[in-house]
């Protein structure tokens, strides 16, 4: 047992009874005493016992010197998690480990009952576990209280980053005291995490183990080489291989999650799937299948890639290859946790052999590159654990040897020997045929070089295929040979030369690989929808170009006028010929005629001035010649439409003579002339019916109608 003479002791006993006998590097790194009450940016590999550390060093910030907690007025600890799953398994941890310090925990997780929570919150907690928003959500309620808070742990802190909880963290640091400590536990501590440290930790001390910077040693990486339209039937055969009580198959996305999780469940695998399009519940209920031993496969997006803690999981299984080294260290680090062994297989397409390999150089893994498992090795495989089965060493009971005795008397030994196999062999799935998936790397874990581009191994025994589409269908290696290895169940190393031609295209088959061709491709032979494939019979020839048409130089001379023609321009004639510019480009005349001719430099050159009397012919040009000489006369004003202008305008006088201007514009203005006015004149006059001049608005007379007899009565 670790000496835990600096552990609280209710967390000590707690230890003992989970049956702690030694702590991880980590754990103990938290116990060195200058570390007591100082702020931790804490960075260990994943599986370390980042969960149980902070644990135990949020003891003495908690309980001081006493035994127990005192009673829980408000939250004292606030622990988040980037995942719903990973946020409940920090709950179960801290349950036992504060146990025998009577603490009260409550969770706050996104698909939880948020009226649950509050209640839960009201009757007073210690230490409150949750997801950034869910906590940020009940902080703006009202319903968290913060005011007492202690510590913040953030665990898991860059996972958090990167799925864009940054902003809520922030919100959720800014509303709790500054007095308070904050502890931040991460695999990894990218330039995120130490922003974010530097902010809001108060001289954060770094922590971190040896084992940070090495491969996992209790992890065997395996790259398995398949071709691509083997992926599926690979996940099979090692699920079948290893026969792990846990095993994870990771994939991209969660269509594959669906896909794969039926077919799995049609192969006889006891399988759930966990993805982010799931309530929480299923998500719980899948997980507590997996620890229950009710499944043995869990199908998960790169939302079970963190934290989760199950403690069978001995194989993990990349169905899609992580995009970068973090997501694979922590899909793998799901096995492999606390001493026990764990395999992590990728599977490798062979057209993604580089980039895996550049993956493993950067994460600094050193994997064990294979095929994987056949049928026949998935067999002996299953013979060896029956034969190393425990059940065989133990003895025989009482209750069992009248049943012995009758098996053997009645059926013999072979018989019963042979009926164990066929109910060892019964409830479990077929293996998978693979197909090649050319060479495996050496012993030293990196491929033979390639060979030369130039250089073309011939195929034996080859045989020719004839495709319905060439060159004018814009056909192209590139895309030809992925569409002929998938439909025909073949690999690139099955495949020689293509050659491609105007109409059709010819490619060359291993005979190992020409009757499986054949037999995926099927009696129509379509590989696609407009694409159909023939077997030749030996090696295709060339096919012929058409000549080409002879070029005519006078296209509508006859031909005998062609050969008379003698006058022909020479070569040279020809080349001392200057061309005309195409390149050249046209000004833009906005639509308007362009002008050819080239500018003038005086453009009023050709123009002839107009005659003047008053200045001499030898006069200096922009000099007056006569000082005595009156400069022109102002306008005459007596004209009507010169003084009209200038009258109402007011231009041309000044304002002493303004209106003696306008007046004689109004003398020599002519009378308006009066028009008939012939409606008047075709319309009588209508008389007021009460009036006493009616007769004689009815006869005309104007002088008798404008006495009033036509006037209205006023209104009133």
């Amino acid at each position: 047992m670790t000496d835990l003479a600096t552990i609280q002791p209710a967390i000590a006993r707690a230890l003992a009874k989970r049956g702690y006998e030694k702590l991880t590097p980590v754990q103990e790194a938290v116990l060195a005493p200058e570390l007591r009450d100082a702020d931790l940016l804490v960075s260990a590999q994943t599986g370390s016992g980042k969960t149980v550390a902070f644990g135990i060093s949020l003891a003495p910030t908690l309980m001081g010197d006493e035994e127990t907690l005192p009673r829980a007025e408000a939250p004292m600890a606030l622990c988040i998690a980037p995942t719903r799953e990973l946020a409940l398994q920090v709950e179960r941890e801290l349950s036992w480990l504060y146990g025998e310090a009577g603490a009260r925990i409550a969770t706050c997780v996104g698909g939880m009952n948020m009226t649950t929570e509050r209640q839960n919150l009201k009757r007073g907690v210690h230490i409150v576990v949750g997801t950034p928003g869910r906590l940020r959500d009940h902080i703006d309620r009202g319903s968290l209280d913060l005011s007492a808070m202690r510590a913040v742990v953030l665990d898991e802190a860059d996972e958090m980053l990167d799925l864009g909880f940054r902003d809520d963290l922030q919100f959720i640091l800014d509303a709790a005291p500054d007095q308070r400590r904050t502890l931040m536990f991460s695999a990894t501590v990218p330039t995120g995490i130490a922003n974010l440290a530097k902010r809001y930790q108060n001289k954060a001390i770094r922590v971190s183990t040896a084992g940070e910077q090495k491969q996992h040693l209790d992890i065997e990486y395996r790259a398995l080489s398949v071709a691509p339209n083997d992926r599926e039937n690979a996940v099979i055969n090692v699920l079948r291989y290893y026969d792990a009580k846990n095993a994870i198959v990771f994939c991209s996305t969660r269509a594959t999650v669906n896909h794969l999780t039926a077919r799995f469940s049609n192969r006889g695998f006891s399988v759930v799937a966990l993805s982010g399009e799931l309530s929480q519940n299923e998500r719980t209920h899948a997980l507590q299948a997996l620890r229950d031993g009710r499944a043995k496969v869990c199908v998960a997006t790169d939302v079970a890639a963190r934290g989760l803690d199950l403690p069978d999981l001995e194989l993990v299984i990349h169905a899609d290859l992580p995009k970068n080294q973090e997501g694979l260290l922590h899909r793998s680090g799901r096995t492999g946790r606390a001493g026990r062994k764990g395999v992590s297989a990728l599977i490798v397409p062979y057209n993604a052999r580089r980039r895996t390999e550049r993956l493993l150089a950067d994460a600094r893994i050193t994997a064990t590159w294979a095929r994987p498992p056949s049928a026949d090795e998935i067999l002996a495989r299953d013979d060896e654990r029956l034969m190393g089965d425990a059940s065989f060493e133990a003895d025989i009971g009482d209750d069992e040897k009248a049943m012995v005795a009758a098996l053997l008397e009645r059926h013999g030994p072979e018989k019963v020997a042979a009926a164990l196999i066929r109910l060892h062999r019964a409830g479990r799935s077929a293996p998978e045929e693979l197909n090649d998936a050319g060479p495996v790397a050496a012993p030293g874990g990196t491929y033979a070089e390639r060979a030369p581009r130039g250089e073309h191994t011939p195929i034996k025994d080859a045989v020719w295929f004839s495709l319905s589409l060439g060159r004018k269908q814009s056909a192209e290696p590139r895309w030809l040979l992925p569409m002929i290895c998938r439909a025909g169940d073949i690999t690139k190393a099955d495949i020689g030369s293509i050659k491609i031609h105007d109409l059709e295209t010819h490619v060359e088959i291993s005979g190992a690989a020409a009757n499986r061709f054949e037999a995926a491709i099927g009696p129509t032979g379509k590989i696609e929808k407009n694409v159909t494939v023939t077997r030749l019979d030996g090696v295709p020839a060339m096919p012929a170009r058409s000549p080409r048409p002879p070029r005519a130089r006078d296209e509508f001379a006859s031909a005998p006028a062609r050969e008379a023609k003698t006058d022909w321009p020479s070569d040279d004639d020809r080349r001392e010929k200057p061309k005309p510019d195409y390149a050249k480009k046209r000004p833009f005349t906005g639509g308007k005629k362009r002008d050819d001719r080239p500018p003038r430099d005086n453009a009023y050159a050709d123009r002839k001035p107009a005659a003047r009397d008053d200045i001499p012919a030898n006069a200096t040009p922009g000099v007056w010649p006569y000082d005595d000489v009156a400069p022109a006369p102002k306008p005459d004003f007596d004209k009507p439409k010169a003084a009209a202008k200038h009258a109402k305008t007011g231009k041309g006088a000044s304002k002493s003579n303004a209106g003696e201007v306008r007046s004689a514009f109004a003398k020599d203005k002519k009378p308006k002339r009066d028009k008939p006015d012939f409606k008047a004149a075709a319309k009588p006059a209508k008389p007021h019916r009460k009036g006493p001049s009616a007769d004689a608005a009815r006869s005309g007379t104007a002088s008798d109608a404008g006495k009033g007899g036509l006037k209205r009565k006023p209104k009133g």
